[in-house]
């Protein structure tokens, strides 16, 4: 398998002692046009992974801000084919790492080796499915490989160690470590067995491990770092553009606010 942009990123912070910032948005919220402008600026502020959430209608593992970001999405007529002529724009202008937080029925729904080998010549670079056991993974990790993809998987705190070495095997890219039980959502601190899970992880695996779910100040995102290899934010972005006007300035300010979390894990 050929290095993809998420690969040669993670090699680049490890390289330079820094570590990563993933901001995660949702693909189509407001709209496919504004969420170009969305990416480019979360790139300016610092941000070293994008994480698209892909629209879909029961998105589980989600709480009240990704969910109602997915519900503004497919109101605002978000398709697959739709977020990945998207990505292919954004791919003219930027060469950030882009991954895919997905659930499989949207995937299934036009043949999954069709959906990675589309996602991959758009430009997309790796998916983290939801919803699929690492029982059942064979025939999707596969399809994901052959399509040069990352497949990124998730630990969460109430994943014994045996299951652990079983998931990571799977892995590529990284590790999405989940710092507490429940969905996403905004949190002042850090769950207070994340580093505990985050040592875990990193006795199966060699991959980075991304520490994410409920991270929302520039203070716990800077306490995630102190151990895991890169930190996830998501619903406290998705707010933060949401909440502010949809103009140059309200995105601006929006992107400043992402500036201060990246920063917070950059020292």
């Amino acid at each position: 398998m050929k290095k993809t942009r998420l690969d040669k990123k993670f090699a680049a912070l490890k390289k330079e002692g820094k570590k990563g910032f993933i901001a995660y948005i949702g693909a189509g919220d407001p709209n496919l046009n504004d969420t170009i402008d969305i990416v480019l600026k979360l790139e300016e502020a610092g941000v070293d992974i994008v994480e698209l959430g892909l629209p879909f209608s029961d998105p589980l593992a989600d709480g009240r801000v990704n969910q109602d970001a997915a519900i503004r999405a497919l109101e605002a007529g978000s398709t697959f084919d739709g977020v990945m002529e998207c990505v292919r724009k954004i791919r003219e202008r930027s060469q950030i790492p882009m991954i895919f937080y997905a659930y499989l029925n949207t995937l299934t729904a036009r043949g999954f080796e069709n959906s990675m080998n589309e996602a991959a010549a758009a430009g997309v670079d790796g998916f983290l499915i939801l919803d699929v056991p690492c029982e059942e993974s064979g025939p999707y990790k596969e399809a994901i490989k052959t399509a040069n993809l990352n497949n990124i998987v998730l630990i969460t705190p109430t994943t014994p160690a045996e299951r652990t070495s079983k998931i990571v095997k799977n892995a590529n890219g990284f590790v999405y470590c989940v710092s507490r039980e429940g969905v996403t959502g905004v949190r002042d601190t850090v769950a207070e067995g994340a580093p505990a899970l985050v040592a875990q992880i990193k006795q199966h695996t060699h991959l980075p491990v991304a520490l994410g779910f409920g991270i929302g100040t520039p203070e716990a995102a800077a306490e995630a770092a102190g151990y895991a290899d890169a930190v996830v934010v998501g619903s406290a972005i998705v707010n933060k553009f949401h909440n502010n006007p949809h103009t140059e300035e309200g995105r601006a300010d929006a992107a400043a606010f992402v500036a201060k979390m990246v920063q917070a894990v950059k020292n």
